[in-house]
């Protein structure tokens, strides 16, 4: 392990404390730009599945609710269509 990797892995950690802002971290690590620091924000794959499992979840739990009326001037059959929704 090198001394950048020890770098990186607290960039990582500072990046996802909740405590910190981004701004906070730039400012910790010396980046110039912003856009340096956001590439610690980078999700794992884990996350990313946690992520995605948690939506599936949600929305199977919203299946059951009735769906809201389209807003005026949209065909609710269209909106049908569009979102997959069986009548």
């Amino acid at each position: 392990m090198t001394l950048h990797d020890l770098r990186h892995s607290a960039a990582t950690r500072m990046a996802r404390d909740p405590q910190l802002t981004l701004t906070d971290v730039q400012w910790v690590m010396g980046h110039a730009h912003l856009t340096t620091t956001e590439l610690y924000l980078t999700p794992t794959r884990d996350e990313v599945v946690a992520g995605v499992l948690a939506h599936h979840a949600r929305q199977a739990n919203r299946r059951d609710e009735p769906t809201p009326p389209p807003a005026p001037g949209y065909d609710p059959q269209s909106l049908n269509v569009l979102f997959g929704r069986t009548v």
